[in-house]
């Protein structure tokens, strides 16, 4: 089994997000002791936003029209879809900036959401090429955004990432949340203890599902 570990905050040791993917994967690992683990650190390595030349992996590879940037573009879309169609379980650390995602979670998304690869699209509508993996995001947010309706409609975080992944196919998407952590150190404390259990429950879950495969 392979992992795909991804965080996206910008906080480095400071950061709620990271601690909790780190969590998730210790516990993932521990239900499956095999998997392989890839990591991917899009606050130091983010691919560039999109631009006339980044679309290069909507034609061939070695269409002799490409420039050489459309080329090495073409190159890192090529690289980072084909690591994530690989990973059997992805897990995204993905904070709340602005009511949304890092832009450089963004920027991975974008190089990822391949006509072709993750999606296609048929006379019945899109369909997802990308089904049968696991993604577990470790949602961090300084406010509480779940409790109100409000709250709920000014969040495009866990609301978009549930869209995108279920648009390439993915239904078994699972959120590991801990809201509330800039409200004090109480608030911190308590959103920490709720996502662990969160975290001990997916963990439950996965070795569940290796005991069941291993049974059949």
């Amino acid at each position: 089994m392979k992992l795909l570990h991804i965080d996206s905050s910008i906080l480095a040791a400071n950061s709620t997000s990271r601690q909790l993917t780190a969590r998730i994967v210790a516990k993932w690992r521990a239900s499956h002791p095999g998997t392989t683990v890839e990591y991917l650190d899009l606050a130091t390595h983010a691919p560039s936003h999109l631009s006339a030349d980044s679309l290069g992996f909507r034609m061939p590879a070695g269409d002799a029209a490409l420039t050489d940037v459309q080329k090495q573009e073409n190159a890192l879309s090529e690289a980072l879809v084909s690591q994530f169609l690989a990973a059997d379980v992805i897990v995204v650390g993905a904070p709340l900036y602005n009511f949304s995602i890092p832009s450089q979670l963004k920027a991975w998304i974008d190089r990822i959401a391949q006509a072709g690869r993750t999606f296609t699209y048929t006379d019945k509508g899109p369909q997802g090429l990308a089904g049968g993996k696991t993604v577990i995001v470790a949602s961090a947010r300084g406010g509480v955004y779940s409790t109100s309706e409000g709250g709920r409609a000014m969040e495009h975080q866990e609301s978009y990432l549930q869209t995108v992944f279920g648009f390439f196919g993915i239904t078994d998407v699972r959120f590991v949340r801990a809201e509330g952590v800039a409200m004090g150190d109480a608030a911190r404390t308590q959103a920490l203890a709720a996502a662990d259990i969160e975290i001990r429950a997916v963990a439950q879950l996965a070795a569940n599902q290796a005991s069941a495969v291993q049974a059949a």
